[in-house]
């Protein structure tokens, strides 16, 4: 049988290109070469990018999602998303697939505008029952005063774009003068922004795939930090940073986050990677946000987690492909 040709994208239009090229990275080297042709996709602004396992490069012809390497026309069987933030976390590049009929392992269209949109996921899953701190959200820096705002979040609270990730832009008020100023940096990071209610607690995050055709959560991560909060720092330069798994709560809390990250997964029809972060505040767990591109970087806490687990991240990514060749055959049909 011929190999599959597989495109990894990564790149990106936000912040996080560094870190989705490190995730990208993660996954060609889980993918069996001996199954697959790999090939990895760059997006940037000026163009999109193909470079094969030789180092070989060819553009990207936009129209089709292929390119001429050495004469040959190369399409693809299946795209493994990581491109974390705008296209590929926002709904932007789903689409694109979809109008190609090119299939893809993350969230569709709607679900991933919807999750990206985190205030408005929030609300979203409030309306089932999860719990999520008090929150407001501005289309414009100019939208509300300072007044109205403490008076739904009070002090402190966290100022963060709302459709970014990788904690960039995000801000703790302590003081009603440090308000404005962490609006600007927010909105300079993303077109809306969210300011939350601080919750105290213990940091965890929970990690579920669908395995078996069955949602499964992986595994409870507890985050430790020295600083304010988990910022971009604390995230991929700390060294005082932990990320303990399993997550050193109760095995009732334990059990309990899992069922709830799985519920979200389930309620979201989500697919692909994903990873639920919450707050635990005197046992009752308050959603951070979702995440459906989460970071896959050897350092990353969803290998950590796929580990735990007893999994191999070239098992999973076997069975997410061989879904996405069987659903586009069926589509076709």
């Amino acid at each position: 049988m011929s190999k599959l040709n597989i495109a990894v994208i990564c790149g990106g239009y936000s912040g996080e290109y560094d870190i989705s090229m490190k995730s990208a990275a993660t996954i060609m080297e889980n993918l069996d070469p001996a199954k697959y042709e790999i090939f990895q996709v760059i997006l940037e602004t000026s163009g999109w990018k193909v470079s094969d396992s030789l180092g070989q490069e060819c553009s990207i012809v936009r129209a089709d999602f292929s390119c001429d390497r050495q004469g040959e026309n190369l399409k693809f069987d299946a795209v493994i998303n990581a491109v974390h933030g705008t296209p590929g976390e926002d709904g932007l590049i789903q689409g694109y697939f979809d109008m190609l009929g090119i299939p893809y392992n993350s969230c569709d269209v709607l679900i991933s505008s919807l999750t990206f949109n985190k205030g408005f996921c929030n609300q979203y899953l409030k309306q089932t029952g999860i719990r999520v701190a008090d929150s407001v959200l501005l289309l414009d820096p100019e939208e509300r005063s300072v007044d109205e705002i403490l008076e739904v979040t009070g002090l402190p609270c966290f100022v963060k774009p709302n459709d970014g990730g990788s904690s960039i832009g995000v801000s703790k008020v302590k003081h009603k003068e440090e308000m404005l100023p962490a609006i600007h940096k927010a909105f300079e990071a993303g077109n809306r922004v969210l300011i939350e209610r601080f919750v105290q607690g213990t940091e965890v995050t929970c990690g579920v795939i669908r395995k078996d055709g069955k949602v499964t959560p992986l595994a409870v991560t507890e985050i430790v930090f020295a600083s304010e909060f988990f910022d971009y720092e604390a995230k991929y330069n700390s060294a005082d940073t932990q990320e303990i798994t399993p997550a050193r709560i109760s095995d009732d809390l334990y059990a309990k986050c899992m069922k709830i990250s799985a519920e979200i997964f389930e309620r979201l029809n989500c697919k692909g990677f994903f990873r639920a972060d919450f707050i635990i505040q005197d046992g009752e767990f308050f959603l951070i946000e979702v995440n459906t591109v989460p970071g896959m970087s050897k350092m990353s806490l969803m290998p950590q987690m796929i580990e735990h687990a007893g999994l191999s991240l070239g098992t999973i990514l076997d069975e997410q492909i061989s879904e996405m060749v069987s659903g586009k055959k069926m589509a076709v049909n």
